[in-house]
């Protein structure tokens, strides 16, 4: 162990730690839950401080050698090179302070060591002198939350559900022409065909994708340049923008300094909007998936409708049995981020005066809910739509039992003569054309005319 001073005294840090004195407090301060601040949050940070060294240069208020070490070992951290280092619970300091200092002593040891310095020594490179220059914990988390998210939407969130659009346009093309019975109060309904089911999820979808876009520009200002309180105080004018700037630069994706820092501190309204969104999502999912499994109930004893790829063994007691794990992982993920949603609103109440103080609570929960929100549509998309079948000939037996089919006589014989057949064609366990026809209501040229379940699909002239 290493003895390391701060502002309250000493702290033993251990040797080979390239954090220093702040961390080691917080780390003995806060043994929580065990679940550390996510690694994405850690490399925006890190990307941070790569923005805000290169920048302080470019202001003249860096020396070059301090820049390139402070980018350098922001670099690695990056590059997850460091990761060991970064040890914070979630439950900490609700600026998240603990975590920026974890951030900057890590980079300040690291690149002290790039210049021959010694880890520990602050020297050449202070962690709160170089590496924190120009900012304050107040401003580098919010910032930070933001850049995490919309990198993580955007790279990763964004693919997966274009990808699920389309793998469902595929079904509704490929399940055109298979007519099935519709349902509602789970109850039999008018008919339907498979395809127009899909396109219903697919539009889910689609809108999900829209309301999150529609997120991009609250969450692509950055609160970076307001310092401890919104001010700017000991920073430069320039230095907020010049650093978005840098960060689009690095991350390949737009942002621009806040247009109100003081709402960017005090708020989380950002990261409560975006949540919204994915909560929706996680509904539209969640219907989705709900369906089909229902629709796969069986494979002899239930609906039967769609066949469900096979991936994994289903019971433990049952040889043979395959459930429908896919859906049941999806649910679940949807579940958590309809959950996070409710843990980020209540973070977001909590901005008092000019800080929000549950940013680490809400930092975590809306990188999870993007992340495992990604990682289940992709395993939606591969192991369970790419390979989603339809037994053609159980949709269409439906059809024929169902007495919703007996919708279309309305116009033709009235609703009360309709209700009739309906009821006595339940008690008398026929169908509604057998009955028509033995009734002899109809001919059954008529019959076979209006009882086309195709027809039944569209509107009527």
């Amino acid at each position: 162990m290493r003895k390391e001073k701060d502002t309250m005294g000493y702290v033993e840090v251990p040797n080979d730690a390239y954090y220093g004195a702040q961390t080691q407090r917080a780390f003995e301060n806060f043994p929580v839950s065990g679940i550390k601040i996510p690694i994405d949050l850690i490399r925006s940070i890190a990307i941070i401080k790569k923005s805000a060294a290169i920048v302080n240069h470019s202001l003249g208020k860096l020396d070059l050698k301090i820049r390139d070490a402070i980018v350098t070992a922001s670099d690695e951290v990056v590059d997850g090179k460091l990761d060991q280092n970064f040890i914070l619970d979630v439950f900490q300091t609700g600026s998240g302070t603990s975590t920026n200092m974890n951030v900057n002593e890590v980079i300040a040891n690291r690149a002290s060591e790039i210049l021959g310095g010694k880890i520990g020594q602050k020297k050449p490179v202070h962690p709160n002198d170089h590496v924190n220059m120009g900012q304050s914990s107040n401003d580098v988390i919010p910032t930070a939350i933001h850049v995490s998210a919309k990198i993580a939407i955007v790279k990763k969130l964004m693919p997966a559900l274009d990808k699920l659009s389309e793998k469902l346009a595929v079904k509704v093309d490929e399940f055109e022409s298979i007519i099935k019975i519709g349902r509602t109060h789970l109850q039999d309904a008018t008919p339907i065909t498979l395809g127009q089911e899909f396109s219903g999820y697919r539009a889910s979808i689609d809108k999900g994708i829209n309301r999150l876009k529609g997120t991009y520009d609250s969450i692509s200002q950055l609160a970076q340049g307001g310092t401890a309180v919104g001010t700017g105080i000991n920073t430069h004018p320039e230095f907020g923008g010049e650093v978005a700037n840098q960060i689009s630069i690095l991350t390949g994706v737009d942002f621009r300094e806040s247009e109100n820092h003081f709402e960017a501190q005090a708020n989380q309204d950002s990261s409560l909007e975006v949540s919204g969104a994915l909560k929706v999502l996680a509904v539209s999912l969640t219907k989705i998936a709900n369906d089909i499994r229902l629709m796969g109930t069986g494979p002899r004893c239930g609906l039967g409708e769609l066949i469900l790829p096979p991936v994994q063994p289903g019971s433990s007691i049952m040889p043979g049995k395959v459930n429908p794990v896919i859906c049941e992982s999806t649910l679940q993920v949807c579940a958590q981020v309809i959950s996070n949603d409710l843990a980020i609103t209540l973070g977001a109440q909590s901005g008092a005066f000019e800080l929000n103080v549950m940013l680490p609570l809400i930092g975590y929960n809306l990188i999870q809910s993007i992340n495992i929100l990604s990682n289940s549509i992709n395993i939606f998309n591969d192991k369970l739509l790419n390979e989603l079948k339809v037994d053609k000939k159980k949709c269409e037996s439906y059809i024929e039992k169902s007495l919703s089919m007996c919708t279309i006589l309305v116009p033709v014989i009235g609703y009360d003569k309709t209700a009739e057949i309906a009821y006595e064609a339940y008690e008398s366990d026929k169908t509604i054309k057998e009955l028509l026809m033995e009734k002899g209501i109809l001919s059954e040229s008529e019959i076979n005319k209006i009882l086309d379940p195709m027809k039944m699909t569209f509107p009527s002239k």
